[in-house]
């Protein structure tokens, strides 16, 4: 793991310009120059979940160990820049005309022990995943599978029963942490997987080696070597790519990549990886009134808020999740600040100079500073928003029950997914309290018809509805901004959670 006395340690000795980044590279934004080259070993700098960590695919939480775990394992879909899945060990699938069953065809791929993957080890992963006793974050999006009636066809074929007809079953399949074990794991001292890397040491809290998997199914990787060492400060992580101690640092605020820009390093933004918003909670007063939360969305100055945030490193949200995704309703005119009428909704809702408490936290970066910002916009309108900053450890169990405005963020997901868990009357992180019966009939009608159009219609009312009436104020796509040496290629710039979103077998030292 390094830290700042490490680095310090470690660098006391280096040059000034090594410190500095100073000197240029001809490698552009997406890393080095030139051809994709064999050899190597890349060190890459995350923050770390400490000495208690696992290997295990299921427990994956934390972006480095979601990072490690696509390292290591294959799912049978992940999600691609526009968060549609796209097949992964799924070779292809086929739903019946009913959409309760669908026919998985499996790639031919091996596991790092020469064996292969099989429809039994696809089923006891999920069913692994599925067990009531456990608390694994892919359970929920698989819920909807009937294990008992699922099988193995034939060697390379999986049947899965649905509990209900079900048109978007690939975006369970591309599910967080939905990966591929051999049947009947349970110790991951030594992982085996049928990711592009294979196991070499662990040490929990501090690094994790890999080496590359010649038998990789889709192409062996250029690295020989991938090594991810543990920084929790975003400072510790600059400075190690600076020094030298790292070739590649993982979530960089704007502020960092600014400053850092040109210096000798690439610096690489993934456009639309974060929603930034504010969750009105539409159960309870005051925002169970309608005319409030309207007036919220326009007094809002979303592009101030970018500038000063997220310092230009995103763009300006619509209330809407999801932007540049697939079924994301691109007709819906953008959202502007309309002082002049938000003033006069808090008017008819009787609410001019009522104090409203905002819930927020240093659990995610630039939450406390956009609440901020946000209360001086609300203040303009006549509202008394007063920024409460609450504990970070306990802050979104807290958000999800608690209070009636919050600071809420998101990585990138299916929209599907982002309604079916946060906007059904159903979901179980249903932080705004959106329940409303004819929004779920829209739901049903746009998962259980295989009329790709009658689905792209219903997805476009259900936004519509959001749209006018929801209770996300979403005001800004954060940028998800990565470092990396100069002589780094093959990073790409994919949204957060994503298939290409960390993911080294691609990558190549110049």
């Amino acid at each position: 793991m390094i830290d700042r006395r490490l680095f310090l340690g470690l660098t006391a000795g280096a040059s000034l310009a090594a410190l500095t980044g100073c000197g240029s590279s001809d490698a552009g934004p997406g890393g080095a120059a030139g051809e994709p080259r064999r050899g190597g070993r890349l060190r890459a700098a995350f923050a770390g979940g400490g000495a208690k960590e696992v290997l295990d695919p299921h427990l994956a939480n934390l972006f480095v160990e979601a990072a490690r775990s696509k390292a290591l394992y294959d799912k049978l879909a992940d999600l691609g820049d526009d968060a549609a899945p796209v097949p992964r060990l799924a070779e292809r699938w086929e739903p019946s005309a009913d959409l309760t069953r669908w026919r998985i065809t499996l790639r031919k791929a091996v596991f790092h022990d020469g064996k292969p993957v099989r429809p039994q080890d696809v089923l006891a992963s999920y069913a692994r995943i599925m067990d009531p006793k456990r608390a694994f974050r892919a359970k929920a999006s698989l819920s909807l599978i009937d294990l008992a009636n699922s099988r193995a066809v034939d060697d390379r074929t999986v049947e899965f029963a649905l509990t209900r007809p079900f048109a978007e079953f690939p975006n369970a399949l591309a599910s967080f942490s939905a990966y591929i074990i051999p049947e009947s794991t349970e110790d991951f001292t030594k992982p085996v997987g049928s990711g592009p890397f294979r196991f070499g040491t662990f040490t929990p809290g501090r690094s994790t080696l890999l080496t590359r998997n010649a038998e990789y199914w889709e192409n062996p990787p250029h690295l020989d070597e991938l090594e991810f060492v543990l920084a929790n400060e975003e400072s510790a992580r600059i400075n190690a790519l600076l020094g030298g101690q790292v070739e590649y640092a993982h979530d960089l605020s704007p502020v960092t990549a600014r400053s850092h820009e040109g210096r000798g390093l690439s610096i690489v933004r993934a456009p639309n990886s974060g929603m930034q918003a504010f969750a009105m909670k539409v159960d309870r007063p005051p925002f169970d009134n309608r005319d409030l939360r309207e007036a919220m969305f326009l007094l809002t100055d979303r592009q101030q808020l970018v500038d000063s945030t997220l310092s230009g490193a995103g763009q300006v949200g619509n209330d809407l999740f999801g932007k540049g995704f697939k079924h994301y309703a691109e007709d819906i005119p953008q959202r502007t600040r309309d002082l002049d009428r938000a003033k006069w909704l808090v008017d008819r809702a009787g609410a001019r100079g009522l104090a409203v408490r905002l819930d927020t936290s240093t659990a995610a970066t630039g939450f406390v500073e956009a609440a901020t910002v946000f209360a001086e916009q609300a203040r303009a309108a006549g509202l008394d928003v007063q920024v409460a900053v609450g504990d970070k450890d306990t802050y979104w169990a807290n958000s999800l029950k608690n209070g009636s405005l919050t600071s809420f963020r998101s990585g990138a997901m299916p929209i599907e997914t982002h309604i079916s868990g946060r906007l059904l009357s159903s979901s179980t992180t249903n932080t705004t309290k959106w329940t409303r019966p004819e929004f779920d009939a829209l739901y049903d009608k746009a998962v259980s018809t295989t009329d790709e159009s009658a689905r792209a219609a219903a997805y476009g009312e259900m936004q519509r509805v959001l749209h006018a009436e929801g209770g996300y104020l979403i005001w800004g796509q954060a940028d998800w901004i990565v470092g990396t040496s100069a002589k780094v290629g093959g990073v790409r710039t994919a949204p957060a959670n994503t298939l290409d979103w960390a993911r080294f077998d691609t990558v190549w030292l110049g």
